[in-house]
């Protein structure tokens, strides 16, 4: 949920603890995570057919959800050999897969022709993915799964989920292309710390920073809902864009203050 920096959980360890296995010791951590991407893609498949249907047919709309899960399910399986170390793939890392299940699908309606219908679907989808928004970090918690392939699983699908809600607002002509800069400033951020080392420090949680993310996913979907017709769209869109700015700078003039010191 906190798209600047901060993860919901990590795997250090405490003394007499034993440390998390790596993943080559779960044997059973792939087929699990097997099984849960070809369920997400399944699902991503199954909304696609809806939403094609209410754009008039647009079977464009599927070939495009067909590619991007393909290609999300290929990347997550990547990083979960390599990071994921549970034996399961988690109860809180199915939430967030929800999530980019309903992103993808958002993505695909980026190439079909704007309608009434199929925008109010776009903001049911929208409203599911931030309603299961912070319920992945509070079930790891309770399920003792917290760890930093969850919270970094987490915090990505929160920056492509702004993305790709920039983009709808971009191409209904709810906003103008600035409002692009919301769904670009995590990755400005972490390009930013290739130049800048002291901004790939780790981040302390923030509440601050979660608040800003909700608002500036709040503050776009209310931007897409149908009944709010320009510029009041643009006016709201870029008051998220100014929380979510605010938010960036606190969290840059912390990492400055700390490289100093």
């Amino acid at each position: 949920m906190q798209v600047s920096g901060a993860m919901r959980g990590t795997s250090a360890t405490a003394a007499g603890t034993r440390p998390n296995p790596g993943p080559l010791e779960h044997p059973r951590t792939q087929v699990a995570t097997a099984v849960a991407l070809a369920l997400a893609c399944t699902a991503t498949l199954a909304i696609a057919f809806v939403l094609a249907r209410l754009a008039a047919g647009d079977l464009g709309l599927v070939a495009r959800a067909l590619v991007f899960a393909l290609l999300g399910a290929g990347l997550l399986a990547w990083l979960a050999a390599r990071h994921h170390a549970a034996p399961t793939f988690g109860a809180a890392n199915a939430v967030t897969l929800a999530r980019g299940v309903l992103t993808l699908d958002l993505l695909a309606v980026l190439g079909s022709a704007p309608n009434v219908v199929l925008a109010w679907s776009s903001v049911a989808l929208a409203l599911l993915a931030l309603a299961l928004d912070g319920v992945d970090g509070r079930v790891a918690r309770s399920l003792g799964e917290a760890s930093a392939f969850g919270a970094r699983f987490d915090m990505e699908t929160d920056a492509v989920l702004i993305l790709v809600l920039c983009a709808l607002a971009w191409q209904q002509g709810k906003a103008g292309a600035w409002i692009l800069l919301a769904g670009a400033l995590r990755y400005l951020f972490v390009a930013a710390g290739f130049a800048l080392p002291w901004l790939a420090s780790t981040l302390p949680p923030s509440r601050r920073r979660q608040a800003a993310c909700v608002v500036q996913i709040a503050s776009l979907i209310v931007c897409l809902l149908p009944p709010v017709p320009p510029p009041a769209s643009g006016v709201v869109a870029l008051v998220g864009l100014v929380v979510l700015l605010g938010s960036f700078s606190v969290d840059v003039g912390w990492l400055a203050r700390h490289a100093r010191a």
